[in-house]
């Protein structure tokens, strides 16, 4: 294992590293001068003030009615309409800047005509009969049915699940998709990268697709055509443009890996180095992840597909590749249990990510376990937590004992007090960072995935996870959570006091804005 002193900083990997910061730091100058600009426009053109005070006014107004009316929790009303109110010029602007998204119309419409085209080879799986109606409102709300007859194994960190990856990804024949939110490209990509332009070399077909947001700091702008040269097809998720981007607050934050329609993979780790221990800029990383093989690598061929072709206005599969893509093909037989993966988008108002984690702690009986890097959750969800745990239920929640950024740590923690008070136990894993996104309840259902329970993956990101029920992994992952919980200070009796009056009150203005982070 490489530690983060004997890390070699190339000048290649530097001016990479370098390009993408610039050009984040120049696209988010973009952003604010136009904002700059505008609330100039109305507040500089003083012999028209008095107009321009009376009709931002009766404008804010409507729009605090038109937010009111709106099908969204009140957590996510509540910040713009206090915005608004309090400042209407500076509210108005931005939340028809960024609130309003109206970005999102033409892309739910282009998603919509490839969605039509994949969704009818998932057909209608199986029953559930052990789901507790969860596997049935992913089903019927996001698409994705219950599979049988599928191998699932888990991997409790990172690097067992690149290793794993790498002796797959060399066995290739057909095909080999690839879908993150983040590449760093350096050790852990390219040793994935030397696999992979030995499978081209070999006739198999290779896609990488990725989000410019999310790999901004580790590659450049070159990175898609230097993969094209080498025979492996690329594309970019939402590129990144100096100026403001209608589309800019939702991001491709799935992490997929599929191997001729057999295998699959997915989890919370991106390929990117600190990711495996390569480097340990937070300390130690803890993340996680799952093969599957089997009939369920079905659903996240199509989440692929459906990113990939939605991203393209021309060049999409046509009906024989997808055919092909999506054929049956032989699986392992007699596996115990039921595995259904999903995904989340942003576009069309079900937050499914948010849904599945509110059921299963609505389902359980003896305990439910959480694991995420940020804990920024809307009121109904701490309340189901928080009543989950007054009924008996043994809540626990794992969160980083060192902040990958120190602000969003702060909102963090300052959920904890509603939570602990309730009864809700509060953990803190000391070695390092934790960016496992799971759960587990009862021996007997569990998830992981992408998908934190933070705002953004509920509400703003694309998203993918995985349901679980009665798998032998369920019950690996809950031994995973033993072994962490020795590896945490529970923090819950520090949370469940009264704190003084300024820090409740720094607390509820965090709370009350996390969402427009």
């Amino acid at each position: 294992m490489i530690d983060g002193g004997s890390d070699e900083e190339t000048y290649e990997g530097k001016q990479k590293s370098k390009t993408g910061i610039k050009r984040l730091i120049f696209s988010v100058l973009s952003i604010l001068l136009q904002v700059v600009f505008l609330v100039l426009i109305f507040t500089r053109l003083n012999e028209y003030a008095s107009i321009i005070d009376w009709t931002t006014r009766v404008l804010a107004i409507l729009l605090v009615l038109f937010i009111y009316s709106q099908n969204q929790t009140a957590t996510m009303k509540v910040p713009w309409i206090i915005l608004i109110l309090a400042f209407p010029i500076l509210g108005v602007a931005l939340y028809f800047l960024v609130g309003l998204n109206g970005g999102t119309k033409k892309m739910k419409r282009r998603y919509d005509k490839v969605d039509e085209k994949l969704f009818k080879y998932l057909g209608e799986g199986v029953k559930n009969p052990d789901g507790r109606g969860i596997s049935e409102y992913i089903h019927k709300y996001s698409g994705y049915p219950v599979y049988e007859n599928t191998e699932v194994k888990y991997f409790d960190e990172a690097i067992k699940g690149l290793d794993s990856q790498l002796h797959d990804l060399a066995l290739a024949r057909d095909f080999i998709f690839m879908e993150y939110h983040a590449i760093e490209d350096k050790e852990a990509w390219q040793k994935i990268q030397t696999v992979l332009e030995e499978r081209v070399k070999a006739g198999v077909e290779v896609r990488v697709f990725y989000d410019d947001m999310g790999s901004i700091g580790f590659v450049n702008m070159s990175f898609a055509k230097k993969l094209e040269a080498v025979g492996i097809k690329c594309r970019v998720f939402n590129p990144l443009m100096p100026g403001l981007n209608m589309f800019f607050n939702n991001r491709d934050h799935r992490k997929i890996t599929v191997i001729d329609g057999k295998i699959g993979y997915t989890g919370g780790y991106n390929l990117a180095n600190e990711y495996f221990n390569f480097t340990h800029p937070y300390g130690e990383w803890k993340d996680t992840g799952i093969r599957i093989c089997g009939q369920a690598v079905r659903s996240l061929t199509v989440s692929f597909l459906e990113m990939w072709n939605a991203s393209s206005k021309e060049e999409r599969d046509s009906e024989e590749n997808l055919a092909f893509y999506l054929k049956d093909r032989n699986y392992p037989e007699n596996c115990t249990g039921y595995i259904q993966p999903y995904a989340d988008s942003p576009l069309d108002g079900e937050q499914v990510g948010e849904e599945v984690y509110i059921s299963m702690v609505n389902k359980a009986e003896r305990y439910c376990y959480f694991m995420t890097p940020y804990l920024i959750i809307t009121d109904e969800f701490a309340h189901a937590l928080s009543l989950a745990s007054k009924r008996g239920v043994d809540v626990r929640i794992v969160t980083p004992g060192i902040p990958d950024k120190k602000p969003i740590y702060r909102v963090t923690r300052s959920f904890y007090n509603v939570l602990a008070e309730n009864g809700v136990r509060i953990f803190e894993w000391t070695p390092g960072f934790c960016h496992a996104k799971m759960s587990v309840a009862d021996d007997r259902l569990a998830t992981c995935g992408t998908i934190n329970l933070d705002y953004r993956s509920l509400y703003h990101h694309f998203e993918n996870g995985c349901f679980m029920t009665d798998v032998p992994a369920v019950l690996s992952i809950k031994e995973d959570f033993d072994e962490t919980f020795r590896q945490c200070r529970e923090v819950t009796e520090k949370y469940s006091v009264k704190w003084s009056a300024p820090h409740r009150l720094s607390q509820m203005i965090m709370r009350l804005f996390a969402q427009l982070l």
